[in-house]
């Protein structure tokens, strides 16, 4: 099992898919979307560049959205990750659960915070620009039983 990989985060694209972000993820092993994907187009492009893991989120209404899960828990080099689109709304508690990190969306807001010894990943919002964030995506780095995460302004 490879125990180092790299996997590209993007959240809140909101129906756009920035030639920035496309570069940014060119490389990865697999990409996570933590919803609001807007459009599935989105999907497709990114479908491109790796394997991708989505979620739906609170836009995500229309029927090609419908087959979408909620959450999604998955392995990525013998670690488990959980991914939502709204952290208020994590139905589990992560650490008893054995998941190494919850990546979540929504907020449109980057943050990365390390409580009970599990990672909580926003990689921000790669969408359409709103207020004054930044565009922004996310990639961990994960090298046995450590997680790396990054957030790279587009």
């Amino acid at each position: 099992m490879e125990r180092r990989l790299r996997i590209g985060v993007i959240s809140d694209t909101h129906g756009v898919l920035r030639p920035e972000a496309v570069e940014t993820l060119a490389g990865v092993a697999h990409i996570i979307h933590a919803g609001d994907i807007g459009d599935p187009a989105v999907l497709e492009e990114l479908g491109k560049i790796a394997p991708v893991t989505a979620v739906r989120g609170n836009v995500d209404r229309d029927p090609w959205a419908r087959p979408l899960p909620e959450t999604a828990l998955m392995e990525a080099a013998g670690r488990f990750l959980y991914i939502l689109h709204d952290l208020s709304r994590l139905d589990l508690r992560p650490r008893a659960a054995g998941v190494a990190a919850v990546i979540f969306g929504h907020s449109h807001v980057a943050e990365a915070e390390r409580r009970d010894g599990v990672l909580y990943f926003n990689p921000g919002s790669a969408g359409p620009r709103r207020y004054d964030l930044p565009a922004t995506v996310g990639i961990l780095e994960i090298d046995g039983l450590e997680i790396r995460e990054a957030v790279v302004s587009l």
